[in-house]
């Protein structure tokens, strides 16, 4: 992350926010390029930076070492290759202060090399009018999110009290933690503020497509469907909202059965694995896809590769005829 951490950096830095009221923790998951050298110089000069130097255990290793590091009252998980936008984390704050709430959510924006270090409503937005506070099982209900950690602020004390930590040495990790705690959550609510830039990179670890990281990233989709079905299974059925919160949890559920069988079709995974990766799901009702098309999945693309998956003998031939074709193109 050499190229972008200054830029992540400085943008924490650039908050008008006294030194003694924050503090950035960088972890070092065992860099080869000049990242921990960057990373130490900014310790070095700025008292409110810490630097945690670990061997690579993966990305919820690294993220829980920082989090067993913090002592804020609100915690941040930023990526080092995005930052945010400039004086926005203080009104975050504020509304988290002022609110007592559990989680605050907030804008992101995809860029890829122009920089974009305002805000684009911050001097419009009145951010504490009709904020909307309601707990974690009726935000999912009433809102598709994100599966990433890096558009909201959580309470420290709030995670801490859940016990909720990321999975580690799986990927997916942000995804369950995400749901498991908004479903904890009591108060939480959304701005329209925009502060998140979200850097697109063709080598991001999501885009690698090294045959052990590709198909490690198929399974990893697998396992957290299933943790899906136990988190699934606690929402209180007397809640007002239950229903609709265990829909679109369902839903996301079996995204990842979804972008599983995408992510097969370009894999050297052996079809004949597929039928007992089916059977599993079957017996969590995360196959047949009959929850995936909906309000936060439509469109022509997605209904006509779930007419194939769910439909096993159109599985394995479909997946061997677009090997074949993806295989002349490369």
């Amino acid at each position: 992350m050499e190229l972008y951490l200054k830029e992540c950096v400085d943008s924490l830095l650039d908050q008008q926010m006294n030194s003694s009221d924050y503090e950035i923790i960088i972890v070092n998951d065992e860099s080869r390029d000049s990242t921990l050298q960057i990373a130490q110089d900014y310790a070095g000069k700025h008292s409110n930076v810490k630097v945690i130097d670990k061997k690579n255990a993966g990305v919820g290793a690294a993220r829980n070492s920082g989090y067993d590091s913090a002592t804020g009252e609100y915690i941040y998980f930023l990526d080092p290759d995005d930052y945010v936008a400039q004086n926005t984390l203080p009104i975050l704050l504020d509304v988290c202060s002022k609110n007592n709430l559990d989680i605050l959510t907030f804008v992101s924006k995809s860029v890829v090399s122009k920089p974009y270090p305002y805000s684009k409503n911050i001097d419009s937005l009145d951010i504490n009018t009709d904020l909307d506070i309601k707990d974690g099982i009726t935000y999912i209900a009433d809102k598709k999110h994100k599966n990433e950690i890096w558009w909201y602020l959580i309470k420290r004390d709030f995670i801490k009290n859940t016990g909720i930590r990321f999975i580690e040495g799986k990927w997916m990790e942000d995804a369950i933690l995400t749901s498991e705690l908004f479903c904890q959550a009591k108060r939480m609510a959304h701005t329209t503020l925009d502060v998140h830039r979200y850097r697109i990179l063709p080598t991001s670890a999501m885009r690698n497509k090294s045959p052990e990281h590709y198909n490690k990233v198929i399974y990893d989709n697998a396992n957290a469907a299933h943790v899906y079905d136990k988190l699934i299974a606690t929402i209180p059925s007397n809640h007002p909202n239950a229903e609709a919160c265990i829909n679109r949890l369902k839903t996301r559920q079996q995204s990842f059965v979804f972008f599983l069988m995408v992510r097969l079709m370009k894999s050297d995974i052996s079809v004949s694995e597929i039928p007992a990766m089916l059977s599993d799901f079957e017996k969590i009702d995360a196959y047949p896809l009959k929850k995936f098309i909906g309000e936060d999945y439509h469109g022509i693309g997605y209904s006509c590769l779930i007419f194939v998956f769910n439909r096993k003998p159109l599985i394995n031939p479909f997946i061997k005829m677009f090997r074949s074709f993806y295989t002349l193109t490369q």
